[in-house]
């Protein structure tokens, strides 16, 4: 049986794309796309986001799937195949995979703890806690109930990174439990999982649709829906924006994980990658506008109660003031009645010492990652009539979006491994289960008071800076070091045929932004976020239980290098790699041979030195096709030997 048949494959074509699809929309899509559309242009934003998902996404995205299909293997093997100098690309996936599950997981740890104190009412988040029945802790009054709950009483957090804190017992429970759903799903590779994304990847569509009818119906949902595609179009003259927008593509793709390769690998050979390609970035584009209508049309209509209670304050202060009767100002009125009283607006404000309120202002405070999720949303849920119900739901998204993620991550390090024969030692259960241990232990460093710090440095260090390295070479692996028309006449084998026009547009994009446009797009990323760390002092918000808010600190030495490490045990597989196969080549002995071309005359001779790569073979033997030009070509040694002249014997062999 050859390795194809041997290979699991995906039970239909909809496994395949939910997985793809569950891993691409992540958390990122609900709580970091809405906050940058809103933070750099509103609806102008829209223009260079969709410009570099054209032309950084769809070509990466289709470079990774076509891979991972073409040579039905993980990123570690199908990288080799390409290129034995680019072994260490592979690992280097297989690594930040590895790094980038442990602390992903936490988050689950997070959302599960907070799905379990949704079921109550009120929900916990709601109020401040009392002291002896008669004060409320200071702490709370000086932040809000639920940025209190957030702190103390989820995360426990520490003042510094440098304070543990120790290991929160209640978060070690619901880490136990994430890893078991984890490990549960995985545990006979895609035939589990592969079904388990029929509800994980469907599931936050379902609660997107139902937050999107009740959230438009709320009062204030129109303001915030005006206040996120408002279109600030000056802003598109500042390079800052298009770079924002070519890294949220990058990351919202889950690129250069190993993930998608490894999921395609499963596919078959002839699957239309290409349509596969489009529906997984339309999909997750989609997915991010509609989560950010979503989380707008809320925080709009969070925005505007208080901004009644607000004033409501404010007019109870000016009826106490003038001796009005009850009701004389209404929260409709009170513009008109500062006007009428005090010649403008701020005029009574300033008078009287009113508070300033604005919904705009309450929309400026904006937020994203878990801050929005776990304080911002999480508060403005308890403004919703029948909050335990959307508190469940909101928690239960986050929880099947995680594990999507999860998903790929996991098997961007399970594919590689056992491409390598590591589940022809051991069962594939054996090796799911000691992925998943060894990557509990690790994780516990998240768990402790001082976790959120921790996880926002390998967040900052394992998940942005060596993925945008390894994309950028996995572009130059097919564009340059391959060569592109060798790649495309490869995939022309069971890609369909290009009859028509939107297959021959796809056959000249792909040319341009392959080889081309893609990489330097990914370089000028990658040159800005160089330029952007040393600017960018290296510090953190460190919460401060006296003063109920964040301050600035600097991280400590130990710290900073930590992250020099993390980043470099991501990234310097490729340059090692590339060292390692070259001292092999020059001490394990060379030999010189001419292969012939097999023609339609005779044979065209070509001189070729001998290739070793883990193959004690003859120059016939090797994994490689003879062509006019000097290919090496990712095959598997053919079952009949290329007939090849010795240099000193030029005669036919076979």
């Amino acid at each position: 049986m050859n390795e194809d048949e041997e290979r699991p494959q995906w039970d239909n074509k909809a496994q395949f794309l939910l997985t793809c699809i569950g891993f691409a929309v992540g958390l990122g899509n609900v709580w970091r796309f809405p906050y940058q559309l809103q933070s750099n242009g509103g609806g102008a934003f829209l223009i260079p986001y969709l410009i570099m998902l054209v032309f950084e996404g769809i070509p990466l995205l289709y470079v990774e799937l076509t891979v991972g299909q073409w040579l039905r293997k993980g990123s570690m093997g199908a990288w080799i195949k390409i290129n034995p100098f680019l072994k260490g690309l592979g690992i280097c996936s297989l690594f930040v995979s590895f790094l980038v599950g442990m602390y992903y997981n936490t988050i689950i740890a997070w959302c599960l703890y907070y799905l379990c104190n949704s079921f109550q009412d009120p929900l916990p988040w709601k109020s401040c806690p009392v002291v002896n029945g008669t004060s409320y802790i200071t702490e709370c009054q000086k932040s809000s109930s639920s940025e209190y709950f957030w702190y103390r009483e989820t995360l426990h957090i520490t003042s510094s990174i440098e304070v543990s804190g120790g290991i929160q017992t209640h978060l070690l429970a619901t880490m136990i439990l994430a890893w078991m759903i984890v490990a549960l799903c995985l545990i006979k590779g895609i035939a589990s999982s592969g079904k388990v994304v029929y509800v994980t990847a469907t599931f936050p569509y379902l609660v997107l649709f139902c937050f999107l009818v009740r959230g438009v119906t709320l009062r204030g949902a129109s303001t915030g829906l005006r206040y996120l595609f408002n279109p600030k179009v000056e802003l598109l003259s500042d390079p800052q924006i298009w770079l924002t927008a070519s890294t949220q593509i990058f990351f919202s793709l889950s690129l250069a994980f190993g993930g998608m390769i490894a999921f395609s690998s499963y596919n078959p050979k002839d699957s239309d990658v290409e349509v596969d390609t489009l529906i997984v970035c339309v999909t997750n584009s989609v997915t991010s506008l509609l989560a950010s209508v979503v989380i707008f049309a809320v925080l709009g209509f969070k925005a505007t109660v208080d901004y009644e209670t607000c004033v409501e304050g404010n007019i109870q202060t000016l009826l106490d003031f003038h001796d009005l009767p009850e009701a004389s100002i209404t929260v409709d009125t009170y513009d008109t009645f500062l006007i009428e009283r005090y010649g403008s607006y701020f005029g009574g404000i300033a008078e009287r010492g009113l508070n300033n309120c604005s919904v705009e202002a309450n929309l400026d405070d904006g937020v994203s990652g878990t801050g929005l999720a776990f304080i911002v949303f999480a508060d403005a849920i308890l403004e919703m009539p029948g909050s335990p119900i959307w508190a469940i739901l909101f928690f239960l998204m986050l929880l099947t979006l995680g594990l999507d993620s999860m998903f790929g991550n996991i098997e961007g390090v399970l594919t590689p491994l056992n491409d390598i024969g590591l589940t022809k030692k051991y069962r594939n259960e054996f090796v799911v289960v000691g992925i998943v241990l060894v990557s509990f232990l690790v994780s516990l460093t998240f768990i402790q008071g001082s976790g959120n710090y921790w996880l926002d440095v390998f967040d900052k260090y394992a998940g942005s800076i060596p993925l945008l390295i390894i994309a950028f070479f996995e572009l130059i692996a097919v564009g340059w070091i391959y060569r592109y028309d060798r790649f495309n006449n490869e995939l022309s084998k069971f890609l369909k045929p290009r009859d028509n026009l939107f297959r021959k547009a796809l056959y000249w994009f792909w040319w341009a932004t392959v080889p081309i446009i893609s990489p330097i797009l990914l370089l000028a990323v990658f040159i800005y976020y160089i330029y952007d760390s040393i600017i960018t002092p290296l510090k953190y918000d460190a919460w401060q239980e006296n003063l109920g808010d964040n301050i600035s600190l600097s991280y400590p030495g130990y710290v900073i290098a930590i992250s020099v490490i993390i980043t470099l045990i991501c990234t310097i597989w490729i340059p090692l790699g590339a060292v390692v196969e070259l001292v092999k080549r020059f001490f394990c002995g060379h030999q010189t041979g001419r292969v012939l071309n097999v023609g339609e005359v005779g044979y065209s001779v070509k001189e070729t030195g001998h290739y070793n790569s883990g193959y004690d073979h003859n120059l016939a033997d090797l994994p490689r096709a003879v062509t006019s030009g000097n290919d090496n070509l990712p095959y598997d040694p053919p079952a009949n030997k290329f007939p090849y002249i010795d240099d000193d014997n030029i005669s036919k062999k076979e």
